[in-house]
């Protein structure tokens, strides 16, 4: 056995295990998105590949930790944070009608699909309905991800699917509530309601009148301060007190994080994109690989189990292409493509209602092993549809517009 690795079986030395985790997580998902870049295919699915191939269900060299837990939860925060820094509010808040929309028919079409199918299996009312919200909210740092590394964010259908996502997550959090209440016997219709005027004040306030506020405030502290790198320690100061009142606020801490980049893009300079854009490479690999490590292939090892799996897997995917192209179909059906797209992944999101609904009771082992099949799946196979999606012409016109070799030859 090769000493690395009997280290990871034996369980090394405290001191050891931080930079054997790093190294073992960072240096694999770099190695398989290297190789999925060379295959054409976007690298972050190289990076989710890798969690899987290390993870328990290959090589078992790792499975989930607190520590890889921690470092993935900053990755995704400081992913959003670098979109945000991209996105103006301006341009956010011109799309909010379109959003609202698209978050609305994105969150109702899959929590009934999935309800529905869950009990044509057989499934109690209960878990059917835990399964329905496990495919509501979209992990926006997937496609946030895809479209930053393409540059794509200032398309109109970018800047609509991060502010859908916001409001995404303030419907699932609605939604979340009202099927854990279920699921305890009692529905407190004041504290659900309370909680999501506070989370949706929150996201409105900091949308509208954040980016006026820091451009008034950050330069001048900057001036005043002695650090080397002042700017970039206020945004980062800004970063994690956004993504704590967010979670104070009823929602997740990326929103508060994508929130915080939003409000700060116009008033910080090239310096701490830059900085920021280093901290997203060290920690983002620890949350795509960290979404492999919690797939468990031995669930889907009967036949019908795996039916089971790829049936909800085709209906998170169809549910939000045709719920949320449905929200923006008034902007034709390209952008209505682009958008349902965009919205389809739902990685952590997916399994933290998995974990909620198995902690309490609810969801079986195998219905749990299959929501986190789903989120993973849809988190892997996103990438590439959202590439293809993004194309600036159909993939037809593109064919018609190729010629081919005989016409060349023809040519000539």
């Amino acid at each position: 056995m090769v000493p690395i690795l009997a280290f990871v079986g034996m369980g090394p030395p405290e001191p050891l295990r931080l930079p054997l985790v790093m190294l073992l997580v960072f240096g694999a998902a770099k190695l398989l998105a290297e190789v999925f870049e060379k295959l054409n295919q976007p690298g972050i699915v190289g990076e989710i590949v890798a969690g899987v191939l290390i993870g328990p269900s290959v090589l078992h060299w790792l499975t989930p930790t607190p520590l890889i837990d921690s470092l993935a939860e900053l990755g995704v925060m400081f992913l959003l944070f670098r979109v945000g820094l991209e996105v103006k509010s301006s341009e956010l808040i011109k799309v909010g009608g379109t959003s609202f929309l698209v978050a609305a028919s994105g969150v109702a079409v899959p929590f009934f699909l999935g309800w529905g199918l869950l009990h044509a299996w057989g499934a109690g009312t209960l878990e059917s309905i835990f399964v329905g919200a496990s495919m509501v909210a979209t992990s926006v740092g997937i496609t946030a991800q895809v479209l930053a590394s393409k540059g794509l964010l200032q398309q109109r259908a970018s800047t609509i699917i991060l502010a859908a996502a916001v409001i995404d997550d303030v419907l699932g959090l609605l939604v979340l509530a009202v099927v854990s209440s279920l699921a305890k016997g009692r529905i407190n219709f004041l504290d659900i309601s309370l909680t999501v005027l506070l989370a949706s004040a929150f996201v409105v306030l900091i949308a509208y009148w954040g980016t006026h506020a820091m451009r008034a405030v950050i330069p001048r502290a900057a001036e005043r301060m002695q650090l080397a790198e002042s700017e970039f320690a206020l945004a980062i100061c800004l970063l994690f007190a956004l993504g704590l009142l967010a979670m104070y606020a009823g929602v997740a801490a990326i929103v508060g994080a994508f929130l915080a980049g939003m409000a700060l893009g116009e008033s910080v300079g090239n310096r701490v994109h830059t900085l920021v854009h280093g901290a997203t490479e060290l920690l983002v690999p620890f949350f795509l690989v960290g979404l492999g490590l919690r797939i468990n292939l031995s669930v889907l090892s009967s036949w019908p189990v795996l039916v089971l799996a790829l049936v909800v897997l085709a209906a998170a995917m169809v549910s939000k292409l045709v719920g949320c192209g449905l929200g923006a179909l008034a902007l034709g059906r390209q952008e209505a493509l682009k958008i349902g797209v965009g919205m389809i992944p739902r990685g952590e999101v997916g399994m933290v209602v998995a974990q909620l609904g198995l902690t309490i009771g609810v969801l079986s082992q195998t219905v749990y092993g299959v929501i986190v099949f789903m989120a993973v799946a849809t988190t892997v196979m996103s990438p590439p549809l959202i590439k293809l999606a993004f194309q600036d012409r159909p993939i037809r016109e593109q064919w018609a517009a190729t010629p081919s070799k005989i016409d060349a030859y023809v040519n000539d």
